[in-house]
């Protein structure tokens, strides 16, 4: 895949930051996942936030980057991330350069808004996948859809009736040649459709930082195959 040379852009193509309100004051903290997109909403990469000082701190990379790290001015971007402690989505922007090992310095870092909203980036799929319960009516491993998927939770599509709070393992195959991703779920959100189907929201539960690398991983080896020519 061709690499993004977003570097070069001056400061003065930053669009203007909508200013925070009072009531919405939340600081972001030492090891929030985040993910970095540039201004036209391109994902660029995820990351953990580190090294908080100010409005200075740095982006450690969970994935691949969809930039090039060549140096340059620094780049203007949308930092996005999720407080558990507040359960609220962070919206932030900040200027970032490279600096070595996978490490982006980030200056002007600044929280925009919050907001109860999805946290991070969901890629839209159709992919068969199974759902495995192992209480209930729906015992065992039974087919469902896989409608989209992000680094913590997915959108799943079935025929079966599941129930807010039902858990299950959800197995599914991202990409060819690539193992299957296999993730401990909750049920969050129940949305019944036309024809006795429902879709379901589901929340990933006990995942370590390093199986969010390996979904993040996943995710990014299909936006590229996407993007690359047929």
């Amino acid at each position: 895949m061709k690499l993004f040379h977003l570097f070069g852009k001056r400061e003065a193509d930053r669009p203007p930051q909508e200013p925070l309100k009072p009531e919405e004051d939340l600081t972001p903290y030492a090891g929030m996942r985040v993910e970095v997109t540039a201004f036209d909403g391109r994902l660029l990469f995820v990351a953990k936030l580190l090294g908080l000082h100010g409005k200075q701190a740095e982006l450690h990379q969970y994935s691949e980057a969809a930039l090039s790290r060549e140096a340059g001015d620094p780049l203007p971007v949308r930092i996005r991330g999720y407080s558990d402690r507040d359960r609220k989505a962070v919206y932030m922007e900040g200027l970032i350069s490279p600096l070595p090992n996978s490490i982006w310095a980030v200056e002007e870092l600044t929280v925009c808004r919050v907001g109860n909203d999805r946290a991070f980036f969901r890629l839209s799929t159709n992919l068969y996948a199974t759902a495995t319960m192992f209480s209930g009516l729906h015992l065992g491993e039974k087919p469902c859809k896989l409608l989209n998927i992000s680094v913590g939770g997915a959108c799943v599509g079935s025929d079966l009736r599941y129930h807010e709070g039902d858990k299950f393992l959800l197995k599914v195959k991202l990409l060819d040649g690539r193992p299957e991703s296999v993730m401990f779920s909750q049920v969050v959100r129940v949305i019944e459709k036309e024809g006795g189907k429902f879709e379901y929201g589901c929340q990933f539960l006990e995942l370590t930082e390093e199986d969010q690398g390996k979904i993040t991983q996943n995710i990014f080896a299909v936006q590229r195959q996407r993007r690359s020519p047929s």
